[in-house]
């Protein structure tokens, strides 16, 4: 008997797609990369996988997803992460191409983590497990 290939989704893809669509953070750059002359100051979540891993026998892929927030502040910067963590805890429930995100979970809310390559920029970090059932 053969099984299917697993298709697994572009997670970074899909949380920056579930972002962008919130109004809480209308007027905030979201993307899993920075754009040319980034210097740290704008307002910005950046997505990145972090890690996690497939569990066979629930079938589920749980990466976990570090949310680089960054604004021309400190405060600033934590109100764009506060919105940003608001809003990656709704993609619960939600279907990205053939894949279903089964859960988000917080794994380490925001906390300041100032960023020495951009002296101007202030910067939070979080990260959250997701759950994500592929096709």
């Amino acid at each position: 008997m053969s099984v299917p290939p697993i298709v697994f989704p572009d997670v970074e893809r899909l949380v920056v797609d579930h972002l962008k669509s919130r109004p809480e953070l209308s007027g905030v750059l979201v993307d899993n990369r920075t754009p040319p002359g980034f210097d740290g100051t704008q307002k910005a979540v950046l997505v990145s996988r972090a890690g996690g891993a497939w569990v066979d026998d629930q079938h589920l892929d749980q990466p976990l997803i570090d949310l680089e927030v960054y604004g021309p502040d400190k405060p600033t910067a934590h109100a764009v992460a506060t919105a940003a963590r608001t809003a990656l805890l709704t993609v619960r429930g939600t279907t990205y191409g053939s894949a279903y995100v089964t859960d988000a979970v917080e794994a380490d809310g925001p906390r300041w983590l100032p960023d020495y390559r951009r002296q101007a920029a202030s910067r939070y970090l979080s990260t959250t497990r997701l759950s994500i059932r592929p096709s």
